[in-house]
């Protein structure tokens, strides 16, 4: 670090300097002034405003940022009438040429959520709704303004950042806490050596059209419109999902549609996917109903963006010397599943208990230090969800059980503590805290687990839709984030969620091993040898064994239709081999 640079007669003195004013500098300098409206707080933007439908990632919210927003931010007046309420994340697996989205196994709602709405944004109209709320709070916004140099001291003094007007002008700014919010650029993270890789390789290109293209019009099945009884397909967060690849369609509510490739390096080079005459002939490859209509109104194309290995992660983002990083100047892990709004919901919030504690006067070194551990324990528990997990996705089956895994644990743990605001608090929670320790001798036994079942599970998968409330443990998961439990409560309730947990994650072991163990195939009766001495998987089908599991054919049927679990028939909605074109005698 260096000394503090000597400012000049005009620097400006603030309690804060909010390095970028994207989604998630603008959040937390709104946060902030509500937290403690006395704090001198100013943003520093280079651009001078967003343009409406802003080309960024993360339009796709789920229920931690669709908390934030509505009970942290108070924006919902907002998010209701000028953002559009989703239809939840929905999935269609691979199916022979992908030519029939009818035949795709599909998994997602069929009707409403019994629990708080999450939303598609434009990014640019949300931006421009939090400057302007900004500034009707008297917070300063310095848009059309560059970053030149920012010196952080190592006293707990005043840091000093530089900045470039409009006009050309240099301006001073001395701060007692300085946040960077600056995206990729990672102002802070590249001064002060802090960047880290994380070993995902992955890249992304996602243009966007101005065209409301509506996934439910792709088929003319009855039977597949009769799924949905409550809501529309194309409000959904829709994927597309292929062997190391998904494709997402986001609607958005100036009337345009995000369309995104993400796709692992290793299977899909990047160079397929560089440019977008080369994407739209990746899509008409892998995804030819999703090619068809892009190409149909390509002379709509807005824009066109590539990230490439976008992955990354960071040594530290919270500093008791007065700096933080948030949002994707600190890390990103995955678009899959939309967490990069709850990252920043989850660190605005650490930022804002450190930040206006220290401001108070409290000594926050130890509480620095603290929610840098909080932070890392989730993001870094999310992490295996993704790494090395690319290739799954072309199987039905596998993956299908995969997204009701992840989803039930996104539910279970760090959806039930958010709702309940206990992340800043953890410190003061033992009981919390002991039972989370739980977690990865759970997840990550189970995240490998799936690797290994798609190595050797038949690959032909049609028909049938499976909805996250088909399994009661899934329905109590997501229920419970509004329960409104006190702390005695919470506890309880936090438990018996790694408690069923370990159950379901034991009940699928145990019937995929039994498959296994009585499979033609050579590969899969040795990979059940495998599975039987790994002492992680055991450990959690012993769990099973021991206290029974759901008593529900939970996440997918097998192979002749019948659940994997308690037996139950899914053979209408499941997953069940491709009978080839001789046997079909149309859509289940």
């Amino acid at each position: 670090m260096t000394e503090q640079k000597t400012s000049d007669d005009t620097a400006r003195e603030f309690d804060v300097a909010i390095l970028g004013g994207g989604a998630a500098g603008l959040a937390l300098a709104v946060q902030l002034h509500k937290t403690r409206p006395e704090s001198s707080i100013v943003v520093v933007e280079k651009s001078v405003r967003a343009p409406e439908a802003a080309h960024k990632v993360g339009e796709s919210t789920v229920d931690i940022a669709a908390r934030y927003m509505r009970e942290v931010l108070e924006m919902e007046p907002h998010i209701t009438s000028r953002q559009l309420e989703k239809f939840g994340l929905r999935f269609f697996f691979t199916q022979a040429d992908n030519r029939d989205i009818a035949r795709r196994i599909e998994l997602g709602h069929a009707r409403r959520p019994t629990v708080g709405a999450t939303y598609q944004l434009d990014r640019g109209r949300f931006e421009n709704y939090l400057s302007d709320e900004l500034v009707a709070r008297g917070v300063d916004l310095w848009t059309g303004h560059k970053v030149t140099e920012v010196d952080i001291v190592d006293s707990g003094g005043w840091h000093h950042v530089d900045v470039t007007a409009p006009d050309g002008s240099r301006r001073g700014v001395r701060a007692r806490w300085v946040v960077d919010a600056s995206g990729r650029a990672s102002l802070l993270k590249r001064k002060l050596s802090l960047s880290k890789p994380n070993g995902h390789n992955v890249n992304a290109a996602w243009f966007r059209i101005d065209h409301p293209i509506d996934i439910d019009e792709w088929s003319s099945s009855a039977d597949w419109h009769e799924r949905i009884s409550g809501g529309h397909r194309s409000l959904s967060t829709n994927h597309l999902m292929g062997e190391g690849y998904w494709v997402w369609l986001i609607p958005l509510a100036s009337g345009t549609i995000s369309v995104g490739i993400v796709a692992d390096a290793q299977i899909h080079p990047f160079a397929e996917i560089s440019r977008f005459d080369k994407a739209l002939t990746w899509l008409q490859e892998h995804e030819p109903q999703c090619a068809e209509v892009v190409a149909a109104h390509q002379d709509k194309l807005l824009d066109f963006k590539v990230m490439r290995n976008y992955s990354y992660g960071c040594q530290q983002v919270y500093s008791e010397q007065g700096w933080c990083l948030t949002g994707e100047a600190g890390i990103f892990l995955d678009p899959l599943y939309s967490p990069g709004f709850d990252v920043i919901s989850m660190s605005n919030g650490l930022i804002t208990d450190l930040v206006t504690r220290a401001l108070d006067g409290e000594d926050v070194s130890e509480l620095a230090a603290i929610h840098n551990n909080v932070f890392f324990m989730v993001t870094d528990g999310w992490l295996p969800i993704y790494e090395g997990q690319y290739a799954i996705m072309g199987n039905a089956r596998v993956m299908s059980a995969k997204v009701i895994w992840d989803t039930g644990v996104y539910w279970a743990v760090p959806s039930l503590l958010y709702y309940h605001d206990q992340f800043r608090q953890l410190a003061d929670r033992p009981r919390l805290v002991a039972q989370l320790a739980r977690m990865s001798a759970i997840t990550d036994p189970v995240q490998r687990f799936f690797r290994q079942w798609y190595e050797v599970e038949p690959r032909t998968h049609a028909d049938g839709m499976i909805t996250y409330y088909d399994f009661d443990f899934m329905t109590r998961f997501h229920e419970g984030l509004s329960a409104g439990l006190s702390d005695a409560e919470l506890g309880d309730r936090l438990a018996a969620n790694f408690d069923e947990l370990e159950r379901i994650a034991g009940e699928l072991v145990s019937a995929v091993m039994a498959e296994g163990d009585a499979a033609v195939d050579v590969r899969r009766r040795e990979q059940a040898v495998r599975w039987r001495a790994d002492k992680a998987l055991m450990r959690l089908v012993e769990v099973y064994e021991a206290h029974g599991g759901c008593g529900e054919a939970w996440v997918t049927a097998g192979p002749d239709g019948v659940g994997l679990g308690g037996g139950r028939d899914f053979s209408v909605r499941g997953l069940v081999p491709d009978p080839g074109p001789a046997a079909r005698t149309g859509v289940r």
